[in-house]
């Protein structure tokens, strides 16, 4: 394929799948791009080849940064064609050739370019000039060049002293050439600028120009000459400074400044400049420093003889010194060590078990001087049991450097002799000789074959803990069975193979006595056993060593106290937990051991002796007894502390706070405090909505949600005159008074508390209807006489209001007032109380259609249903407010709530049981059902048979007391209440 560079992305390049032949669309066959992809993408499902977003920039491509073929500047690409569920999957290869496009401008190196021509140049004389550069090539590269004076480049006329001329290189690049074509005379004019403008063949065409500073110089035409090319001469080495050696002469045909000439080191090395002296004027070459044929054998360089002309002209010639060589030099002896055998500062330590003819020693012999001065023999002077030999047999080894080895030529008993002095002497063979001499002290040593041994494997110490820093642990010996430095041990502190712990900032060991000491204060409850290993060493060579291993067990002290895992404990429990029950769980630690740490638990008074004998402490498992049941409302909190006594010598001990707070749960009902049972309020007809009629208040002794308490009126609101705040108790007149509303009002109000499982209480609020309070009596005898009314008949108004209503048109029609009329109304009157009175009064052993609290059943037709399992019904509330109390036999009362009432007739009544503080539990006696409760007599109920008369008045302070359910009682109906 073939793509123009920078293109936008997405320009299509071609279809893969048509160029191979592949048939797609059915989605079975799918191509991936696998190689090429930073400018390239293929349509997974078409095969469509085509650019990505990144610009191609034919110039900046690594591939094509040297090439200048159209079609050698590529991209290839690799396509793979995937089957079905890539069953089958083919590779192929692909090439995009990138065309170039003119988007580079020709340019030059510099916006100025400088041309020196020197004057007096014939006319043709070619001079090259700097060539552009264009990134593009081909059509689009640069095509020609154009030469124009700077003033007269509007018109385009051409110079009429310079030509410019293109040439063809080799390589097919135009080459810009400058051709003089008229005399130049730099002193009617020194230079010219030019504006030399390039174009390259692209469409359209691209240009730019620069100028050309042509500068015109004068001409210094001719050269200084050199005598010679090559001088050359000899030198003794070591003649002294301000010898002449030679004299260099150059002649120039110029005159004046062009033809003074002078002489100056050309290509000449630092000791050349350093040794000689080049009088720059006469050419005379002399001796600076004393010259050592040992350091410079030969000296060549190049001397330069300039003119001063501009440019100057210049001529080289080459000279050559060569030093002559004087026996100045004695030979030197160079003793080096060979092998394994240590040789340092002139001593060589031979092992006493080295065979004869062992090399143990390299001797070097070397002089410096040339020729017979450096001719040399050499030799072991004395009579000692070694000898040279040459290091090498070779013919062409210099005659000033040789090489020997110092052989032993006999055993060697360190018993016997220890050291030998081998003095070594060089002669040379100059005029007159020279000599020198070198020793070598050879050492022989004893062989160690004996390691240092320990009378004991493993060495077991015990050690104090909280010990002194330096005092000493141990002392550890070996033995060697060698002499001298194989038998000096070194003891030395390593780790033990079983622990990686470095002893070395803990122990020490003195390597001489093998005395190891602490370093570090031991503390057994940080680490209580310390392993490494002391290794002997002798000091042969090489070194033997053995090794023990130390273990130290570091003894406890009694220096730490119990301490408790928290300074504070808190324990939170529940209120009326059986005594001996577990409140809480102290931990305290001991880090000794033994007796150290063995710990007694007690129980400390607090401040205030709470704990003491409530609580108790079991010494191994540090858990907190009581011995008493919690009362929230008696104490809320206990604090104390408890202690711990370890057993060492002396004791230690520590102390922690214990706060226990005692969690409150539901276990007391709501006490109405206001209002009494047997108590009322006197509302006039003519209150407005929302009147206050009265708030009832009660407490509970819990807190929290046990002590949250919302209020609702349960009962003896049938017309629903009356509504009570749930949060305040604040009953309140919701609803127009009427006539038929006048009279007595018994609310039945329940407060409940917020716990789980709740409690309640149940309170009665009597209201009296009349625009004044005219006889109390009567309203005291209807309140006394609802108290023992059933819950479930509502007590609300006047029940005789119509006729009430005839009663008072009767007696306004007969305003004369018959007596007879009157005597017969109060005739009826009496006889309807009478009636009533013998209707609701109770009859012992003579079962109601209905307890108390039942509610009344509407469908006379249906029989109340029997308790399951033949359980007899429940008896009313009123036992747990009232006792009764029946006539003996003989006439005496029952006194006792507790005891039993005999089955003989006669008549009983009930007594008031009196409230406050001291009032029976009235909750233990209480059940609920639904939707109403009913409520037990009192045990101590009469028996069948038995009729009493009930004394109708309740405590002020007697409550209804419940829980579980909420009691629900509604009614339809009012009482016949007169």
């Amino acid at each position: 394929y073939r793509l123009a560079e920078e293109g936008p992305a997405d320009i299509r390049i071609g279809n893969v799948a048509s160029d191979l032949g592949i048939v797609t669309g059915s989605g079975e066959v799918t191509f991936s791009l696998e190689s090429g992809s930073d400018y390239l993408k293929i349509d997974n499902m078409t095969g469509e080849l085509s650019t990505t977003e990144r610009r191609i920039d034919r110039e900046k491509l690594p591939q094509c940064q040297m090439i200048f073929d159209e079609n050698e500047c590529f991209l290839d690409f690799e396509v793979s064609v995937i089957g079905p569920s890539q069953s089958w999957v083919d590779l192929f290869e692909g090439r995009v050739i990138i065309l170039d496009i003119n988007d580079n401008t020709p340019t030059f190196p510099s916006p100025v370019l400088t041309l020196t021509v020197e004057e007096n140049r014939p006319v043709g004389t070619l001079y090259l000039l700097p060539t552009a550069t264009d990134r593009d090539f081909g059509r689009n590269g640069i095509e020609r060049y154009e030469l124009k004076r700077r003033q007269e480049a509007d018109s385009a006329a051409r110079s009429s002293v310079f030509e410019l001329q293109v040439a063809d290189t080799l390589d097919g690049e135009k080459q810009p050439q400058l051709i003089v074509k008229g005399a130049l005379d730099r002193e009617q004019r020194d230079s010219y600028e030019l504006s030399l403008r390039v174009r390259d063949g692209g469409d359209p065409a691209r240009s730019s120009q620069a100028i050309l500073r042509v500068l015109i110089t004068d001409v210094n035409d001719n050269s200084p000459r050199f005598e010679k090319s090559v001088y050359e001469a000899d030198l003794a080495e070591n003649s002294s400074p301000g010898t002449p050696i030679l004299q260099l002469r150059a002649a120039d045909l110029d005159v004046g400044v062009n033809g003074q000439i002078e002489y100056v080191f050309g290509a000449a090395t630092e000791s050349v400049r350093r040794l000689l002296r080049l009088d720059e004027t006469s050419g005379w070459l002399s001796v600076l420093h004393r010259i050592d044929r040992e350091e410079v054998n030969q000296l060549r360089f190049t001397v330069m003889a300039r003119d001063r002309g501009q440019p100057p002209k210049t001529d080289k010639a080459t000279v050559v010194l060569n030093i002559r060589d004087e026996n100045d030099n004695v030979p030197t002896i160079d003793i080096r060590k060979i092998g394994r055998i240590p040789l340092r500062d002139g001593v060589a330590s031979v092992a006493e078990d080295v065979l004869v003819d062992t090399p143990i020693a390299l001797v070097q012999v070397s002089d410096r001087d040339q020729g017979e001065n450096g001719v040399v023999t050499c030799t072991v002077v004395g009579d000692v049991p070694f000898q040279l030999k040459p290091a090498s047999e070779g013919e062409g080894e210099p005659q000033n450097k040789r090489k020997y080895f110092l052989h032993t030529s006999a055993p060697l008993d360190y018993e016997a002799v220890r050291d030998y002095n081998v003095v070594i002497v060089a002669v040379d063979s100059g005029s007159p000789s020279l000599s020198s001499n070198n020793s070598l002290l050879v050492r022989v040593g004893d062989t160690n074959d004996n390691p240092p041994v320990f009378s004991q494997a493993v060495l077991e110490v015990s050690f104090p803990e909280n010990n002194l820093p330096g005092e000493r642990v141990a002392t550890v010996v070996a033995t060697d069975a060698d002499s001298g430095k194989n038998a000096e041990i070194t003891y030395s502190l390593e780790a033990s193979p079983l622990s990686s712990e470095a002893p070395g900032g803990i122990f020490s060991i003195d390597p001489d006595s093998g005395d190891v000491s602490v370093q570090a204060v031991l503390d057994r409850e940080q680490q209580d056993t310390y392993e490494f290993q002391v290794t002997a060493r002798d000091k042969g060579v090489p070194s033997l060593q053995g090794s023990t291993t130390v273990v130290v067990r570091v003894a406890d002290r009694n220096d730490n106290e119990p301490r408790f895992m928290q300074d504070v404990f808190t324990f939170y429990v529940k209120e009326n937990l059986q005594p001996n029950s577990p409140v809480g769980m102290v931990t305290v630690m001991d880090f000794d051991k033994g007796r150290n740490a063995e710990l007694s638990l007690s129980i400390q008074p607090g401040d205030h002796d709470q704990a003491t004998g409530i609580f108790s402490i079991e010494n191994d498992t540090g858990t907190i007894f009581s011995t008493v049941s919690f009362d929230r409302e008696q104490q809320t909190s206990y604090t104390f502390k408890v202690k711990a006594v370890d057993g060492g010598e002396p004791p230690r001990s520590a102390t922690a706070t214990v706060s226990l707070f005692v969690m409150d749960e539901n276990d007391n009902a709501p006490t109405v405090t206001f209002p009494s049972n047997s108590s009322y309020t006197v509302l006039p007809p003519s209150s407005n909505m929302r009147t206050v009629v009265a708030t009832v208040v009660a407490t509970d002794a819990d807190t929290g949600l046990n002590a949250d308490l919302n209020y609702s009126i349960i009962g003896g609101n049938p017309f629903k005159l009356f509504e009570i705040d749930p949060a305040s108790g604040v009953v309140s007149l919701v609803g127009k008074l009427a006539p038929k509303h006048y009279g007595l009002h018994r609310l039945v109000v329940q407060v409940n508390d917020s716990g789980q499982p709740p409690q309640s209480t149940t309170a009665l609020l009597h209201v009296f209807v009349n625009e004044s309070l005219s006889n109390a009596t009567v309203v005291e005898s209807q309140v006394a006489r609802s108290l023992h009314t059933p819950l479930a008949q509502d007590i609300a108004g006047d029940p005789s209001y119509e006729l009430s209503k005839q009663r008072l048109s009767i007696v306004i029609g007969v305003v004369a007032g018959i007596m007879t009329v009157i005597l017969l109304i109060l005739v009826v009157v009496m006889a309807r109380y009478c009636r009533s009175k013998s209707k609701h009064g109770y009859e012992a052993g003579k079962k109601d259609h209905e307890d108390f609290f039942t509610p009344q059943q509407h469908d006379k037709a249906k029989k109340p249903k029997k308790d399951k399992k033949g359980k007899k019904g429940k008896q009313p509330l009123y036992s747990s407010i009232v006792t009764v109390e029946a006539s003996k036999p003989n006439g005496q009362r029952y006194d006792s709530v507790n005891e039993k009432l005999s089955d003989s007739p006669g008549m009983g009544r009930y007594r008031s049981v009196n409230g406050g503080p001291g009032s029976p539990d009235l909750a233990r006696h209480y059940k609920s059902s639904s939707p109403l409760p009913t409520v037990q007599l009192h045990p101590q109920s009469p028996t069948a048979g038995k009729k009493h008369q009930a004394v109708q008045d309740l405590p002020p302070a007697n409550t209804f007391v419940g829980a579980g359910d909420n009691i629900s009682i509604g009614s339809d109906h009012c009482s016949e209440y007169s």
